[in-house]
C-alpha cells in the first residue's frame, strides 16, 4: 500500500518534467571597438586616455571640449591723448 503514493508522486514528477523547457540565454554582444570593460567609456585610439563614451544603443559620442575663447585684442600703440 505504501508503493502506490510513491509511484503516483514519481509519475507526476515525470509528467511535469516533460513539460519544462530550457530557455536559451542570449549571449551578450561583443563590446564596440575601443570600449573600456565594465563602463560606458571608450578609448578608441588605445593611448589610455578616455576619448568618449557609448550610449545604451551603442552609439559613440566623443568627448568635446569647446575651444578656448579668443585672446583680448592687443593694446594700441598710440596710447591715450589728453
Amino acid at each position: 500500500m505504501r508503493i502506490q503514493p510513491v509511484l503516483l508522486a514519481t509519475l507526476g514528477a515525470l509528467a511535469l518534467s516533460a513539460c519544462s523547457q530550457q530557455e536559451e540565454v542570449a549571449a551578450a554582444p561583443p563590446p564596440p571597438p575601443g570600449a573600456v570593460p565594465g563602463s560606458v567609456a571608450a578609448d578608441r585610439d588605445g593611448d589610455g586616455i578616455i576619448d568618449g563614451y557609448y550610449t545604451a544603443d551603442g552609439i559613440y559620442h566623443p568627448n568635446y571640449a569647446p575651444p578656448p575663447p579668443a585672446p583680448p585684442p592687443a593694446p594700441t600703440r598710440l596710447g591715450e591723448r589728453g
